[in-house]
């Protein structure tokens, strides 16, 4: 776990609470975020596929750990959730991840769950933008 994890500012927009696959996915993205591995593992297939356009693939829930730990840089300053949409199985959120050295990273994710009924996700296709 980032030993700056504690210190993320989290910004997201305030839900009416009828969709609780909202909660889940904030949830699981700022664990996510904080590079939390116990709190990750509850939300990801043991097979989650996590593909990021331009850049890779994995495949299995350690595997996306691993990936995850080197995906992110240590200094996670503010993660911001502008949309977080939901339908059945699928869903979609974008925002920023904004780091220490100033850096800013745009994100959009699109996620697919093991089943409508669960919270489990089976993919995720990334979407990540550095910004200038």
């Amino acid at each position: 776990m980032d030993a700056d994890a504690h210190e993320i500012k989290i910004i997201s927009s305030k839900d009416c609470g009828n969709a609780p696959k909202k909660r889940v996915l904030q949830d699981f993205i700022v664990a996510c975020a904080k590079k939390d591995a116990d709190k990750i593992i509850p939300f990801t297939s043991e097979k989650i596929k996590w593909t990021i356009v331009n850049d890779s693939t994995v495949q299995g829930r350690d595997s996306f750990i691993h990936t995850l730990e080197g995906k992110i840089p240590k200094g996670v300053l503010e993660l911001e959730l502008l949309n977080v949409i939901t339908h059945g199985h699928t869903a979609a959120v974008n925002g920023t991840l904004k780091f220490k050295d100033g850096t800013i990273y745009s994100f959009c994710n699109v996620y697919r769950f093991v089943s409508a009924g669960k919270n489990v996700l089976k993919e995720i296709t990334s979407y990540v933008l550095k910004n200038d």
